[in-house]
């Protein structure tokens, strides 16, 4: 299950992917530019291993390895060579095989980018690189793949808006692009096109990449967060932003956490939701539209295996169950409505 601008998109364990919400640009992989209040297929009859869903564009993998796009492309964040839009998937241009793929969020311009792994662990990415996104050193846009340079072997990958964080196989947390929220977590705010390690002496299980901020969860199950601090999304309390990882408030053990825009969520080791930061229309999933800037557990007593954070937000339960809350002004809660709502509602079935 992945969240993006306005829309989510999911696999089914058969390997089959849905996509409801907006759709002006064909995001959702069906074949229209219609939007969409319930799950639709996605075209091709592909069989995918995961999904990640961009700002107004959508990327998977399928089981074989081969890496697809499809949606807004203004700047090849598709990876097909073109800027051309395209409302079904489109393969990436690349001999390689990937094992994930990361779909960034999306400028004001639509310009985004992408980053995969290679089961391997290296890292390309594709797309806008006004900022060094992308990571070879340069600030040049790729319509097509290119390696980040450093040689790392990386375990993961998470693509934001204008910077991109990855932890190796070693569990150190390296990020690149923008910085000037202090999103890169090296203790300053200069932005990078290469690969910064992130300045902690912690070992990392993975990191998520947001707007203007990221998080992390260590090996130990201890969530940080760093950058942009605004609305409390780092967790830690305060409203101040932070250019290092900053421990987030509550003593919580997780398993992973999911950075937002100005949110962030995250699913313990027992299963239990939680969210920090902005909450003007939900999104936190507490029953208000009260922001916080410590941790809140998300309402319904649900056992969360998985969860995606944004202005709208969705998990997928251990059972397999789809639930999804904050805004909804397309759908994209996936339930029939366009009725936001401020604590989880069922994914209604395709």
């Amino acid at each position: 299950m992945s969240t993006g601008a306005w829309k989510t998109c999911g696999v089914t364990t058969g390997g089959a992917a849905y996509c409801w919400g907006f759709n002006n640009s064909g995001e959702l992989g069906n074949g229209t530019t219609t939007s969409s209040t319930t799950p639709v297929a996605v075209s091709g009859g592909l069989t995918f291993g995961s999904v990640s869903s961009g700002g107004f564009y959508t990327c998977g993998v399928t089981t074989g390895g081969a890496a697809y796009c499809w949606g807004l492309n203004r700047s090849g964040q598709l990876g097909n060579g073109t800027m051309t839009s395209s409302a079904t998937p489109v393969a990436v241009s690349s001999p390689l095989t990937f094992a994930s793929m990361s779909a960034g969020a999306v400028s004001f311009e639509g310009t985004a980018h992408t980053c995969g792994l290679t089961p391997g662990g290296a890292a390309y990415c594709w797309g806008n690189n006004g900022s060094g996104e992308l990571g070879n050193g340069t600030t040049t846009s790729s319509t097509t793949p290119v390696a980040v340079s450093g040689g790392l072997t990386l375990a993961s990958v998470s693509a934001g808006f204008g910077h991109t964080c990855g932890v190796t196989t070693g569990r150190v947390p390296f990020c690149w692009g923008s910085n000037g929220a202090g999103q890169l977590g090296d203790g300053t705010t200069t932005s990078s096109t290469t690969p910064v390690a992130v300045s902690i002496g912690l070992t990392f299980a993975s990191v998520s990449a947001g707007i203007f901020h990221s998080c992390g969860v260590t090996t130990g199950g201890a969530a940080y967060c760093w950058g942009n601090n605004e609305h409390g999304e780092i967790g830690n309390g305060t409203t101040i932003p932070r250019t290092t990882p900053t421990a987030v408030t509550g003593g919580l053990t997780f398993a992973s956490v999911s950075a937002g825009g100005s949110e962030t969520c995250g699913v313990t080791t027992g299963g239990a939701a939680y969210c920090w930061g902005s909450n003007g229309v939900g999104q936190l999933g507490n029953g208000t539209t009260t922001s916080s800037t410590t941790p809140v557990a998300v309402s319904g007593g649900l056992t969360f295996a998985s969860v995606s954070a944004g202005v709208h937000t969705c998990g997928v339960t251990t059972g397999g169950a789809t639930y999804c809350w904050g805004w909804n002004n397309y759908g994209q809660l996936g339930n029939g409505t366009m009725t936001s709502s401020s604590t989880p509602v069922p994914v209604s079935s395709p």
